[in-house]
């Protein structure tokens, strides 16, 4: 496993060193992966939203274009 260092201030540690049973590197590693899942699906939803901009742009036309016919 890689290691790495977090920069925090000395109030932040002596909050934390309050709360002894709280393993703060598991929590880290954690919240990282969390981030890591949610940036992963955003980048998948926008690459689908890229490959079916072709289907928005033909709706919206088609209901422009059904406006239009009914002026």
């Amino acid at each position: 496993m890689v290691s790495v260092t977090v920069s925090i201030s000395e109030d932040i540690k002596k909050k934390m060193e309050q709360f002894p049973e709280i393993n703060w590197s598991g929590l880290v590693r954690t919240i990282i992966m969390d981030k890591i899942k949610r940036l992963a699906w955003k980048k998948e939803m926008l690459k689908n939203f890229e490959e079916e901009s072709w289907f928005n742009d033909w709706a919206v036309d088609t209901v422009r274009k059904g406006r239009e016919n009914k002026k």
